[in-house]
C-alpha cells in the first residue's frame, strides 16, 4: 500500500489532488470557514476573492469529508487524462463559475460554502476526456452526471444529501461548476487535438 501511495505521489497531477484536499482540510479545521465563505454582502463590498475561496471551505466535518470522498472518486476514475496544469486550470475555472454564477444569477443565495460545485466541473471534464479512451463507460458516467444535474434543477437536491451535508444544498452551484469544467475541458481537448493534427502533418 505504501508503495502504491509513493507511486501515485510521483505524479504531479496526483500531488495537486492531494494538495487540494489538504487545503480544504486545513482551512476547515483552522476555523477559517466563516472568513472565507461566499458572503454576498462582503462580495458586494469588494471582497471579490470570496467568489473563489468559498469553494474550499465547508459547513462542517461531514460536509468536508463527503466532498473529499467525491474528490477521491474523481481521482480514481478520470484523473489520468490531464496534466496538473490543466487540472489546476479546470479547478480554478469551475470554482469561479460557481462563485460568479451564484453572485450573478442567484440573488437569493446570501451565503455559500463547499467544493461540490467544483467537483461537478472536475467529473464533467474527466468524462469528456475519457470519451476518447473508454467511450462506453465514459458515456454512461456522463449520462449519470448530466441526469443528476437535470434532476436537481427540477426536483431539488438528491434525497439524503442535505442531511449528510449538514445544511441546505445549493444545486445551482453544481450546474455552474459543471458548465465551467465542461467548457474548459472542451477547449483544452480541442487545443490538444489541433496540436496533434499539426504534429502529424509536419511529420509526413
Amino acid at each position: 500500500m505504501i508503495q502504491s501511495l509513493n507511486h501515485l505521489l510521483r505524479s504531479p497531477a496526483h500531488r495537486l489532488a492531494l494538495g487540494l484536499a489538504l487545503v480544504c482540510i486545513v482551512l476547515q479545521y483552522a476555523g477559517l470557514d466563516d472568513l472565507l465563505r461566499f458572503e454576498r454582502s462582503r462580495i458586494d463590498a469588494g471582497h471579490w476573492w470570496l467568489l473563489l475561496s468559498g469553494n474550499f471551505v465547508h459547513l462542517g466535518s461531514s460536509h468536508l469529508w463527503m466532498n473529499m470522498a467525491g474528490l477521491a472518486l474523481v481521482v480514481a476514475l478520470v484523473w489520468q487524462h490531464f496534466t496538473y496544469q490543466r487540472w489546476l486550470l479546470i479547478v480554478l475555472v469551475s470554482s469561479l463559475f460557481v462563485g460568479v454564477g451564484l453572485w450573478l444569477f442567484n440573488p437569493d443565495v446570501t451565503g455559500y460554502v463547499g467544493f461540490s460545485g467544483t467537483l461537478h466541473g472536475l467529473i464533467l471534464a474527466g468524462c469528456l476526456a475519457d470519451l476518447r479512451t473508454y467511450p462506453k463507460s465514459a458515456a454512461v458516467l456522463l449520462t449519470l452526471v448530466v441526469g443528476k444535474l437535470i434532476w436537481e434543477q427540477y426536483a431539488g437536491a438528491l434525497p439524503g444529501s442535505e442531511s449528510v451535508a449538514g445544511g441546505s444544498v445549493v444545486v445551482d452551484s453544481h450546474l455552474y461548476g459543471a458548465i465551467g469544467g465542461a467548457l474548459t475541458a472542451a477547449c483544452l481537448l480541442l487545443v490538444f487535438r489541433q496540436k496533434s493534427a499539426a504534429q502529424l502533418t509536419s511529420e509526413q
